[in-house]
């Protein structure tokens, strides 16, 4: 599960669990993560939102606080996230196209009301969520729930630019390469991400690359199988992209690592 946000001070630990969505989804869905963090509800939350690729929605289960972020290429720290306890789901391209009835490009940087994205059906979903007695039967509402949205009218995104962006989120090489394997033009590939998807090929690659990263990022040989040239690139590439030094990024992911018990609880 690629990491949305980390704490942005020493407020304590968010424990986490995450799970991958139902194969049917996963053109949609890349998975679900299930957060509770350890601050007492009278403190201020601070955030840092990473880059990443997907559109997320996060529903708090415990107050107004429940929004969509689109992609971003920069890190943002919100001084009141709010969302203390709840669940984030990842949408693809195809799944903003699919269940939001909007490009993904429209969402790219913002955060929105999930109403105004997803409509009435969110809070629906919200409340079987909050009432479900545990992760995993969250999780299973969240594959049943969103296997019965209708898919909306708005147009799937265009299929050479989709299966390019499914490549530049695994190790690929040049973007000039995958138009080459794709058999288009780099142009092709940057007109349509840009139509599309809102981020320019490039800037995709290098946020799949740091999020694998953050994924292994306690290991030191990591770097380079992550795709980085070298430990100076990797770390002068993690600064840029989370304003954190590795080792305080490791030292947050790793907070939400040691969540694992939290599977079968509230």
């Amino acid at each position: 599960m690629q990491v949305h946000s980390v704490m942005a001070d020493d407020t304590g630990p968010c424990e986490i669990v995450v799970r991958a969505a139902h194969p049917r989804l996963r053109p949609y869905v890349i998975g679900y993560s299930g957060f509770r963090a350890a601050v007492p509800s009278g403190r201020p939350l601070r955030r840092r939102v990473l880059p990443l690729n997907l559109a997320v929605l996060i529903i708090d289960f415990d107050g107004p606080c429940s929004t969509v972020t689109g992609p971003r290429g920069t890190p943002l720290v919100s001084e009141e996230a709010g969302w203390r306890r709840g669940v984030s789901i990842g949408f693809t391209p195809a799944g903003v196209a699919a269940l939001c009835d909007l490009p993904i490009r429209d969402l790219v940087g913002a955060a929105a009301p999930p109403a105004d994205v997803l409509g009435p059906r969110v809070a629906r979903l919200a409340d079987r969520l909050a009432e479900a007695p545990g992760w995993d039967a969250r999780f299973d509402v969240l594959d049943e729930r969103l296997s019965a949205w209708p898919a909306p009218s708005a147009a799937r995104p265009d299929d050479l630019v989709l299966r390019a962006w499914w490549r530049l989120q695994a190790p690929a090489g040049p973007v000039g390469g995958v138009a080459r394997d794709l058999g288009v033009s780099l142009r092709y590939l940057q007109l349509g991400f840009r139509r599309h998807i809102g981020l320019p090929p490039k800037t995709v690659a290098r946020i799949a690359r740091f999020q694998r990263a953050a994924q292994v990022i306690g290991d030191p040989a990591a770097a380079v199988a992550c795709g980085y040239a070298d430990q100076p690139h990797f770390s002068r590439d993690v600064r840029e992209m989370s304003g954190l030094s590795p080792t305080e990024l490791f030292a947050f992911v790793q907070d939400g690592r040691a969540s694992a018990p939290l599977a079968s609880g509230a």
